[in-house]
């Protein structure tokens, strides 16, 4: 990752500059880690080298949600209070007008929302995008664009505590090599939460369903 990180213009707007760092502990998170398949997957990464840690990552995650690692996005940072992913502007991502195209924008970031909700969410739950609404001011002509999520504490203890709930899960979009002061995106995520057993319930219940209309 330190080469990616390399390529971050000094000109950047206060929030993503302050967002985008090396991949480390959160200093003032004093809440453990859930346990999920997440967590252990970065327990086990925890000690290697930044770059090599995030490569791991990404091919990992990518077969995680299939969809999302054929896109080539880059996990950053993966840490329970922040997310970070980048998306280079390459052809297999462009619209017609060489901008990164709309639905890789809002791939990227339904990525950083999800997986920090993922993050943060117990083994017995299953997390859902509920709704979002994405606005573009500005095309993302070239270079990568990153999405930052984050959570604060409270956040984290709100999800841990509550069985079934939703959040907005704050996200920052931005070009990495623009010029702009303005922003080109403004994102808003809705995730919901529902336990495993009321989704598995739901749908017994509706194969129940579909086999006592075969059997009439």
């Amino acid at each position: 990752m330190s080469g990616l990180l390399k390529k971050i213009p000094t000109n950047l707007p206060s929030k993503i500059s302050d967002a985008v760092t090396p991949q480390k502990d959160t200093p003032n998170s004093t809440l453990k880690p859930v346990n999920n398949q997440f967590t252990k997957l970065l327990s086990v990464t925890k000690y290697l080298p930044a770059g090599a840690r995030s490569a791991i990552l990404s091919k990992a995650f990518g077969k995680v949600v299939p969809y999302v690692g054929t896109t080539g996005v880059y996990y950053e940072t993966v840490e329970p209070n922040k997310v970070v992913v980048s998306l280079t502007n390459n052809k297999a991502v462009q619209n017609h007008i060489g901008s990164i195209h709309a639905v890789a924008v809002t791939l990227l970031a339904e990525t950083a929302t999800g997986f920090i909700l993922g993050l943060n969410l117990p083994s017995d739950r299953v997390l859902l995008v509920k709704s979002y609404s994405v606005n573009f001011y500005r095309p993302l002509k070239k270079g990568q664009v990153a999405a930052v999520a984050t959570l604060s504490n409270e956040q984290r203890l709100d999800i841990l505590n509550t069985p079934r709930g939703e959040m907005v899960i704050p996200c920052v979009i931005n070009d990495r090599e623009s010029n702009s002061e303005r922003e080109p995106i403004t994102v808003e995520m809705i995730w919901a939460w529902i336990p495993k057993s009321e989704l598995e319930a739901r749908r017994q219940g509706k194969d129940n369903n579909e086999d006592n209309h075969q059997s009439r």
